[in-house]
């Protein structure tokens, strides 16, 4: 590799490591577990990286933690763009729906498109996983990206169930299903203390 193609390479990795910076002025509707504030995406990012290390265990038959590791951390960036979509919110873009989903491709095309060509299509590609969530390794990063936002309202004090007037049916399929999915031993355990805040 030349020194002009290094100074390009190296050029086009900090210009990504710089956007994704902003990624710590977003704000999500999760609070911090004290509920002294909103967490912003990249605490998010950083705290479900942290799960997957502490929660290995959990992971099922053939699941890659350090894959898993690599998804977390890039999970979000599309939010750089987009926000916050929180899974309860019933105002703005809605969850998972088809323009929600819009908004995220065209946002991953933009900001993986800062990297050099080899990282463009490998982190697209761990982006893309995670989102289908059909292998081993996403199904768990999942469910770790569900589990979170939970311990966070149960350390809260309710947190963004209380504000999004969140029933157990709204929980059970919209959150515990995915964490089920990929470790259901951490549902079973975060759902037994769900029971005070929803009867």
């Amino acid at each position: 590799m030349s020194a002009a193609s290094g100074d390009s390479r190296l050029g086009a990795q900090f210009a990504f490591l710089n956007e994704a910076d902003r990624l710590k002025s977003v704000l999500r509707a999760t609070t911090l577990v004290d509920g002294s504030r909103p967490e912003n995406s990249g605490e998010h990012s950083w705290h479900l990286a942290l799960y997957a290390l502490v929660l290995a265990d959990q992971a099922g038959p053939g699941v890659d933690i350090n894959r898993v590791i690599r998804m977390l951390l890039i999970h979000d960036l599309v939010e750089i763009d987009v926000g916050d979509v929180p899974i309860h919110s019933a105002n703005g873009l809605a969850h998972g729906s088809v323009d929600t989903m819009a908004a995220e491709a065209k946002a991953a095309d933009r900001i993986f498109g800062l990297l050099p060509p080899d990282l463009r299509d490998d982190l697209r590609a761990l982006w893309e996983e995670f989102e289908a969530a059909q292998t081993p390794d996403a199904v768990f990063a999942k469910s770790l990206d569900r589990v979170q936002p939970v311990m966070a309202n149960l350390m809260s004090g309710g947190g963004t169930w209380t504000t999004y007037k969140v029933t157990r049916d709204q929980l059970e399929s919209r959150v515990g299903v995915k964490i089920a999915r990929g470790a259901p031993a951490l549902w079973e355990w975060v759902r037994a203390r769900t029971a005070p805040f929803f009867g």
